[in-house]
């Protein structure tokens, strides 16, 4: 039989991750829990103790466990959301949803991505617009099992990875920074000459075991760069930077 304290820990995350539970909402109290689950309160505690760690609750002395808020997206690389970069760094963003469906994972997808064929996905390509030019294509699948609130999204309010990161806590992320050539599709949205370099970044978040979403941006290789600054002992920072094209 599966332990109590996994089912307690289960049905929160549940509702957490579902969006039934919001950041900030409280959590039901710890006395509430052992009389629900028929259980000892330090079952109770084991439950909420894996929930802090995993990042999907917070607890505040004396007022008792709250939903978390989401994590800024920060990993060792520290790459944030393309619009909250360009904002801060002084410049004008604009996004346009250029493709959204709901779909599924075949086959060779399943695979690449160590998910389950068929899984419900909505796919979405949106390209970014930096101070009037086209500086990023974005080409993202978001797991509807994982992010189902996602499924009536429009993302008229916010681009997909602002709002994901406002709605999904996330526990871990992987990149991948390659350069690639422009094929003719990349080309005409980005508008530049097919075959041109462009920097392509695949980005993978996961909660716990389970994938939110997989996706690649491409930029064009003369608007923006990736920088950083290292200090031994201190984690690394790397931002997308946009420069000037070269005269």
């Amino acid at each position: 039989m599966e332990p109590i304290y996994l089912r307690i820990f289960e049905d929160i995350e549940a509702k957490i991750l579902s969006g039934e539970w919001r950041p900030g909402d409280r959590i039901p109290k710890e006395h509430d829990l052992v009389k629900s689950y028929g259980c000892s309160r330090m079952t109770v505690t084991k439950a909420l103790t894996t929930l802090v760690e995993r990042g999907l609750v917070v607890r505040k002395r004396k007022t008792g466990s709250f939903v978390a808020a989401p994590q800024i997206d920060r990993t060792v690389m520290d790459i944030q959301d393309i619009g909250t970069e360009a904002v801060l760094a002084g410049h004008e963003h604009r996004y346009e949803i250029l493709m959204r469906r709901i779909d599924t994972l075949g086959q060779a997808e399943a695979r690449q991505l160590h998910g389950h064929a068929d899984a419900e996905v909505l796919r979405i390509q949106c390209l970014h617009i930096v101070d009037g030019k086209p500086t990023a294509i974005e080409r993202r699948i978001i797991l509807l099992d994982a992010v189902p609130l996602a499924r009536d999204e429009t993302f008229a309010s916010a681009p997909p990875a602002e709002w994901l990161l406002s709605q999904v806590p996330w526990s871990k992320a992987k990149h991948v920074i390659r350069a690639v050539s422009a094929d003719a599709a990349t080309a005409r949205i980005l508008e530049i000459k097919r075959g041109e370099p462009c920097l392509n970044l695949i980005r993978q978040t996961w909660q716990n075991d389970r994938m939110v979403t997989y996706v690649e941006i491409t930029h064009p290789g003369d608007r923006f760069q990736f920088a950083g600054i290292f200090h031994p002992a201190e984690k690394h920072a790397l931002r997308r930077q946009p420069h000037e094209a070269p005269p």
